[in-house]
């Protein structure tokens, strides 16, 4: 109850139960018939909206706007979890819609599953176990992650996006509507389909955060080395390191495909 929080400038509505030992910051507002539960912490000027639960060990930053009937830090969905103490990380200045649900970590990972700061989330968004998302990202409706997911800054996945456990997307990417991806996706990259293709660069996206004429230029032509070229990927993986010594917009590129995992969309 409201008596009962770590600071009692929060504001509480009176049908909404707010374990004791929750922690909640300064100008925290919780919205009628919403649960908090024990091990959640709230920071400075949070705004959570009716009917949410948040539970587990779940910290979440400041300024985040949280929609009505989300459900952040429940029990990851995997059989092997067996109630060890994992954890939901938000950090601040997120849009969380409604209806968005956001899983713990499991232990045969990192134990964490973690989304930084100032993403846009719309509503109907899963984020399983373990993953680990970056910030200024958009996540439009009903776009889910499997677990063990990556997704970097600035990507952009579009509606009923789907993405299967232990991918990654790379920074600046860009998914179209119903996108099925199997495979990681390199940064800059737009891509769409069931499996989804790659299909050209994100340019707009990238000019919009500053890039250069030059930049732009150097990455398109990184993306024709890496799927127009008719090298090999281990070929490609080595002009693109190469071409990075030279322009360091593309390093983020060279870093990511120097990463082995399940292999890249191609």
């Amino acid at each position: 109850m409201p008596g009962t929080m770590a600071n009692t400038l929060a504001e509480i509505h009176p049908t909404a139960l707010v374990h004791p030992a929750a922690r909640l910051g300064v100008d925290v507002s919780v919205g009628a018939y919403s649960i908090i539960g024990e091990h959640v912490e709230i920071g400075d000027g949070t705004r959570i909206g009716p009917h949410a639960v948040i539970t587990g060990h779940t910290r979440i930053g400041r300024n985040n706007r949280i929609f009505q009937f989300v459900s952040l830090g429940e029990e990851p969905q995997d059989k092997k979890y067996a109630g060890e103490p994992t954890r939901l990380e938000i950090g601040d200045d997120n849009v969380i819609r409604e209806f968005c649900t956001f899983n713990t970590g499991t232990v045969q990972d990192a134990g964490v599953t973690r989304i930084g700061n100032d993403n846009w989330i719309m509503a109907y968004v899963h984020v399983a176990h373990d993953c680990i998302v970056g910030d200024h990202t958009i996540f439009a409706n009903n776009a889910s992650l499997a677990g063990h997911v990556s997704v970097q800054d600035y990507a952009i996945l579009g509606g009923f996006t789907g993405v299967h456990q232990f991918c990654r997307i790379g920074a600046h990417v860009i998914t179209g509507i119903a996108s099925v991806i199997r495979q990681d996706i390199p940064p800059f990259i737009t891509v769409a389909g069931s499996p989804a293709a790659p299909h050209g660069i994100n340019s707009e996206g990238i000019k919009r955060r500053g890039y250069s004429v030059q930049a732009v230029s150097a990455i398109k032509h990184a993306y024709k080395t890496l799927y127009k070229s008719g090298l090999s990927l281990s070929e490609a993986q080595s002009a693109i390191a190469d071409a990075a010594a030279q322009q360091p917009e593309l390093q983020p590129l060279a870093d990511f495909l120097a990463v082995s995992g399940r292999g890249i969309i191609r």
